[in-house]
């Protein structure tokens, strides 16, 4: 690899570590009766809000339109995704010691491939929580559905859904385009640097 590629690749596995200390996803909930909105934060292991009791609060709201409680330790993916990002952050390294242009590749597109599982399965996971309502909830509304926007802000009745990456899912971006920006360096850049 050339001497910039191999930096580049160093800089996406170490950014990956951050994962492990930052939230993943923020997602807030805003209303007249919270002023101050209710936050949640998806980690790579766990599901937390500004306090303590944010998770009780959004599953007693949930309850009475009839959605599914937010249960972090039913969830899957909270128990898998540290080992994976552990794994990817050792290929990282892995590649940058061995120094072959062609596993550059395969690290690239694998943090590519695992990217978009990712989004793709917290997009699922919105799917379900919004659309999979008890029918004996004590509040319908016909035709009503309550999925969470995968990215930005939707209304919910009167409740204002906003979604966007934190800082760990920035991090996960910012690795993510320092690899591609490696493989098109390594691929097309004119000078050995």
């Amino acid at each position: 690899m050339k001497p910039l590629t191999r930096i580049y690749v160093l800089m996406a596995s170490l950014a990956l570590i951050i994962i492990y200390f930052q939230p993943l996803w923020y997602i807030a909930l805003e209303a007249p009766q919270y002023p101050d909105g209710i936050e949640m934060y998806i980690w790579v292991n766990k599901i937390t809000g500004q306090e303590e009791s944010t998770l009780q609060n959004i599953n007693i709201l949930n309850h009475y339109i009839g959605m599914q409680k937010i249960e972090p330790d039913a969830i899957p993916e909270l128990k898998i995704f540290p080992y994976i990002i552990g794994l990817l952050i050792a290929l990282g390294l892995v590649v940058w010691k061995i120094n072959k242009p062609r596993w550059m590749y395969v690290f690239g597109f694998t943090v590519l491939i695992l990217c978009a599982l990712g989004i793709f399965d917290f997009w699922l996971w919105e799917y379900d929580y919004g659309h999979n309502l008890d029918p004996n909830a004590a509040i319908k509304v016909e035709g009503m559905v309550y999925q969470p926007p995968l990215l930005g802000s939707k209304w919910l009745l009167n409740f204002k859904a906003v979604s966007f990456p934190h800082i760990g899912g920035m991090a996960l971006a910012f690795s993510t385009f320092l690899l591609l920006w490696a493989m098109v360096h390594q691929k097309w850049a004119k000078t050995s640097y």
